[in-house]
C-alpha cells in the first residue's frame, strides 16, 4: 500500500493529495441458495489463489429453531472434523427495548473439537417467523497454508426467537498445518429452508 503524500508542506495550504493504492479486491467465486436444504457445502473454490476466502450468508431461513453452523475438510469434502479452537460472544437486545445485555458464549466456542462451529449459538437459535432470518459474514484466512493454523472470524445477526436481535461474534482457528479445501454450512436441527451463500476470494 502506498503511502498518502501530501502535496504542500502547510496542511492549510492543501490543495491535493497523493494517489492511494487499493488495498485489494473482491472476487465473486460461487454462489448456493438454500431450498430446504440439510446443508451447503463449498468443496471447490477454495485454493491457493487468494489469502483470504469470505463467506456471505444473507437472509437464512431455517425450518426449525436452530442454530447456524459451519465446519471445515481438509480433504475435499469427505470428512468435515477438523479441530477447532474457538471464542464466542453474543450482545442482545429485544424488540420491546428490555433486556439488552452481553454475554461469553459457553457452548458457542470449542477447545479443540472436531464438531461443527456454531455461528449463533444456544440460547440463540434463528426463529422461524416468516419474516425472521440470519445475515453476516465468515472469513477464512490462507486456508491453503500448510504451514500455519487457519484462523477464521464471523460475525451474524440474527432474528432470535424471543423477538431479540442477537449479534454472535466468533473467532478461532483450525488446528491444523493440512490444507483446507472445503466448508460446510447447516443447521442444527432440520433444514435451511431458504437463503444465500456467497463466497469471494480477496486479493
Amino acid at each position: 500500500m502506498s503511502i498518502v503524500k501530501l502535496n504542500n508542506r502547510s496542511v492549510k495550504d492543501i490543495t491535493a493529495f497523493g494517489s492511494i493504492s487499493s488495498l485489494g479486491s473482491l472476487t465473486h467465486i460461487a454462489t448456493q441458495t438454500a431450498s430446504s436444504s440439510a446443508s451447503i457445502s463449498f468443496t471447490s473454490g477454495i485454493d491457493s489463489t487468494y489469502k483470504e476466502y469470505i463467506f456471505y450468508f444473507i437472509n437464512i431461513h431455517p425450518a426449525d429453531y436452530s442454530e447456524f453452523h459451519f465446519n471445515l475438510s481438509a480433504d475435499g469434502g469427505s470428512n468435515y472434523n477438523v479441530t477447532k479452537t474457538s471464542t464466542f460472544f453474543r450482545p442482545t437486545h429485544r424488540e420491546n427495548g428490555a433486556d439488552g445485555s452481553i454475554a461469553y458464549g459457553t457452548g458457542g466456542d470449542l477447545a479443540q473439537g472436531t464438531g461443527f462451529q456454531p455461528l449463533t449459538q444456544a440460547l440463540g437459535e434463528v426463529a422461524v417467523d416468516n419474516d425472521a432470518s440470519a445475515s453476516g459474514y465468515l472469513h477464512l484466512f490462507n486456508p491453503s497454508g500448510t504451514v500455519g493454523v487457519k484462523h477464521f472470524i464471523a460475525k451474524v445477526q440474527h432474528m432470535h426467537n424471543n423477538d431479540y436481535s442477537m449479534d454472535s461474534f466468533v473467532a478461532g482457528y483450525g488446528n491444523t498445518t493440512s490444507a483446507i479445501d472445503a466448508v460446510q454450512f447447516k443447521a442444527s436441527s432440520g433444514n435451511i429452508d431458504s437463503g444465500d451463500i456467497l463466497l469471494f476470494g480477496l486479493k
